[in-house]
């Protein structure tokens, strides 16, 4: 089995310009483009608008956000992410 660091080299062809961080924060977001996202460090609970109840991602998991979704990030411990559009 290939590991999610494969992945990510695959996904992101290892290009710093790819690679997005915050300190602890909350903002809401909205995705203008499905977003694949590997978090190297950090904590968030991510709050899909309308709903009370989030999810919590942190440093090590792999994550597909929809194009269109529109949710709030509660950034508990700061984030330092690859990511990629489309």
């Amino acid at each position: 089995m290939r590991s999610k660091l494969y992945h990510l080299k695959w996904l992101c062809g290892e290009r710093e310009d790819w690679r997005w961080g915050c300190p602890p924060s909350k903002f809401p977001w909205t995705y203008s483009d499905k977003e694949t996202c590997y978090l190297l460090e950090g904590k968030v609970k991510v709050y899909p608008d309308g709903s009370n109840e989030g999810v919590e991602i942190g440093a090590g998991d792999l994550v597909v956000f929809p194009k269109g979704m529109s949710c709030t990030w509660d950034v508990s411990v700061g984030v330092d992410k690859h990511y990629k559009f489309g």
